[in-house]
C-alpha cells in the first residue's frame, strides 16, 4: 500500500481544489452520503502517515437564510470509523486481492459502518472523510487511470475509481483501490509521522531499543506513521542491520543511523515523486545487493499479528544476536 511519501503526493495533488464546491460525485463506492458532498465546499486537506484527510463544509449557497447548515451537512460523522489502532493501521488487507465474493462482504460492511449520527450538535457543519489505500491505491487529478497492461482475465479494462468528485472549477479528483470513512476530526500524530517537522526522534529512539526485532518496530504506524514495507527494507539495508536484529541489542550510534536512514530515504523518495522520478532500490525486490551479495528472502513479523516480507544481505546485514543464540521471542 502507499506508504508516507506517496500520500503526501496525494495531499499535494488535492490542495489546489481546496476552497472549491463540489458539482458532481461519481464513483463505485456503495457508502451512504457520499453523494451529499455535492454542493459541499472542501474546506482542507491533510495526510498523517498512509491517511488523507479532506474536509468538507457548506458552501455559502447551502446555507438557509437563518443561518443554520441545511441538512445534507448535519449529522455527525461515525467516532468509530477512525478509531483503527495505529499499531495495525499498516495491516489492513488489499482489496484488490480479494475474490468477488469476499469484495461483496467488505462493501456491505463498508456500507453498514459509514451511517452518520444524525446527533451532531448545532454549528459542528465540517464533515471528514479519511483515505486510507490499499496495495494499488492512488488519486489522479483531472485525469484518469488507464489500464498500461491486461488483467488476468486478458481484458485491458481501466480501473475502476472509488471516487470521483467533480468541482465547479471544472476539475475533478479520481480515488482508486481506497477505503473511505467518516470522521469527526484527522488523526493527525505529528510526532510520529516520519515526514513531519515534529517528528519525535526520542520517541522513535526508545521505541527501536524495545527487546524485539527492529523489522517489527519500524511498522509500529504509533512510532513511524507513514512508513511501509519498502521504507523498513531499503533503510535497514542501508544502516547494515538484520531485519531480526534485536533492538535492546544494538548500539545507541545504529540506532541513531537507522533513525537517520528513515528520515532521509523519505524525505528524498517525496522529493523524486513531487519530480516524476522513479526510485532505485538498493535491495527491495532484489537477487543481489549492490556489492554483489544474494539477497536473502523471509517473511517475519509478530506471532499474533501480520506477517511482511523483508529482503536483506546476510554478509553486509550481520544479525544481533548471531544465529544459533536467538532468544526465545525470536524464533519462529
Amino acid at each position: 500500500m502507499p506508504e508516507g511519501p506517496s500520500v503526501k503526493r496525494f495531499q499535494l495533488l488535492t490542495a489546489p481544489f481546496v476552497g472549491q464546491v463540489v458539482a458532481k460525485v461519481g464513483g463505485s463506492s456503495r457508502q451512504r452520503n457520499l453523494k451529499d458532498l455535492k454542493a459541499m465546499r472542501l474546506q482542507d486537506s491533510q495526510a498523517s502517515g498512509k491517511n488523507l484527510f479532506l474536509a468538507f463544509g457548506a458552501s455559502l449557497e447551502a446555507w438557509t437564510v437563518g443561518g443554520s447548515p441545511s441538512p445534507t451537512i448535519r449529522g455527525k460523522a461515525d467516532n468509530g470509523a477512525c478509531s483503527l489502532s495505529l499499531a495495525q493501521e499498516g495491516q489492513e488487507e488489499d482489496v484488490s486481492q480479494l475474490s468477488p465474493k469476499e469484495h461483496s462482504m467488505q462493501r456491505k460492511q463498508e456500507t453498514e459502518r459509514s451511517v452518520p449520527d444524525a446527533s451532531d450538535a448545532a454549528g459542528d457543519t465540517w464533515k471528514w472523510l479519511r483515505f486510507h489505500f490499499g496495495l494499488f491505491g492512488s488519486i489522479r487529478a483531472n485525469e484518469f487511470s488507464r489500464a498500461n497492461k491486461a488483467n488476468k482475465r486478458g481484458d485491458w479494462k481501466d480501473p475502476v475509481p472509488r471516487l470521483v468528485l467533480h468541482f465547479n472549477s471544472g476539475g475533478f479528483l479520481v480515488f482508486y483501490n481506497c477505503q473511505i470513512h467518516w470522521c469527526t476530526s484527522p488523526a493527525v500524530e505529528p510526532a510520529s509521522d516520519i515526514l513531519s517537522p515534529e517528528f519525535h526522534r526520542g520517541q522513535a529512539l526508545a521505541a527501536l531499543r524495545q527487546p524485539m526485532p527492529i523489522c517489527y518496530t519500524l511498522l509500529d504506524q504509533r512510532y513511524f506513521s507513514g512508513l511501509g514495507n519498502i521504507i523498513k527494507n531499503e533503510i535497514l539495508y542501508l544502516a547494515r542491520i538484520h531485519p531480526l536484529s534485536q533492538g535492546s541489542l544494538l548500539t545507541l550510534s545504529d540506532l541513531e543511523s537507522l533513525l537517520d536512514h528513515a528520515v532521509q530515504f523519505s524525505t528524498d523518495w517525496l522529493h523524486k515523486k513531487l519530480a516524476g522520478k522513479g526510485l532505485h532500490y538498493q535491495i527491495y525486490l532484489k537477487e543481489k545487493c549492490p556489492l554483489g551479495h544474494e539477497v536473502m528472502q523471509g517473511t517475519f513479523g509478530p506471532q499474533d499479528g501480520f506477517k511482511r516480507l523483508s529482503w536483506w544481505c546476510a554478509q553486509c546485514q550481520p544479525r544481533v544476536p548471531p544465529e544459533g543464540n536467538d532468544p526465545k521471542s525470536l524464533k519462529h
